[in-house]
């Protein structure tokens, strides 16, 4: 894939960060839709630590020359926005946070679970093999089999899903693997949330009532360390607010009003 990712006319003045890690394309839905009215830029993560990701979005986004923007993060996106924006607060006007990650690790515990909760009987045998092979060093095509796994995971993320195709994602185990391990560290040792001392710009959070990584994980943290910031919870949402029938307008909307 092209790195980045354009879309409507410049100055590109919005980026959106996709999450996963390793799941590059994700919100190529969203950076079509914002682009009707802003220049959008798709950075896309192919470092495979923590710190390479880091850099290698501020260097994207610097390479644009288009700064100060407005970073646009999903999930694991929007927790490496806010780590780009701690560690470089002169390029970030807005950072807005789309159904992030949970930012402290007492949060993180019964995401799986619930996800499993939800799926059929089927689908959790499924999710248990898949497991077992992604587990497994002699596996070939990983890839393959961290998309299937993603595909069902998005099931039980999504409240009442609009169809959709996947035909711009490309997905990579180990790019996943290995920055997620790094981050769920730095979560843990609780220097994730300290760096939202050293953010200054505003801060919005945009979170799914029914997105299994629980809202008050995202809310309650960032509150105490962010002075500047707004978070917005929208009915009948799951992880993916575009993709949902009865969020999707109303997520447009404030992504529209957050962007003026």
């Amino acid at each position: 894939m092209k790195n980045p990712r354009t879309y409507g006319t410049p100055p590109y003045t919005v980026a959106v960060i996709h999450g996963g890690p390793g799941v590059s394309g994700e919100m190529a839905p969203v950076a079509r839709e914002i682009s009707r009215s802003y220049g959008v830029s798709e950075p896309l993560q192919t470092e495979r630590t923590l710190t390479g990701q880091v850099t290698e979005l501020k260097n994207v986004l610097a390479g644009q020359g288009n700064l100060p923007v407005i970073l646009i993060g999903h999930s694991w996106g929007a927790m490496l926005s806010f780590i780009v924006t701690a560690k470089n607060p002169a390029m970030v006007k807005k950072l807005i946070l789309v159904s992030s990650g949970v930012f402290d690790d007492s949060y993180a515990a019964g995401i799986m679970s619930t996800r499993l909760d939800r799926l059929s009987h089927k689908d959790t045998i499924v999710i248990d093999t898949l497991v077992t092979k992604l587990n497994d060093p002699t596996s070939r095509d990983k890839n393959r089999i961290f998309a299937e796994f993603g595909k069902l995971i998005g099931k039980a993320d999504s409240c009442d899903p609009l169809f959709h195709t996947s035909e711009d994602i490309e997905y990579n185990y180990d790019i996943h693997t290995k920055v997620w391990a790094e981050a769920q560290a730095l979560r843990k040792s609780g220097a994730l949330i300290a760096l939202g001392t050293l953010i200054y710009c505003p801060v919005v959070a945009i979170h799914g009532d029914y997105d299994p990584h629980p809202a008050d994980g995202v809310k309650n943290p960032l509150s105490r360390v962010i002075k500047n910031f707004r978070f917005i919870l929208l009915k009948k949402c799951g992880h993916r607010p575009w993709l949902e029938r009865s969020a999707r307008a109303g997520f447009y909307e404030i992504i529209n009003e957050e962007l003026d």
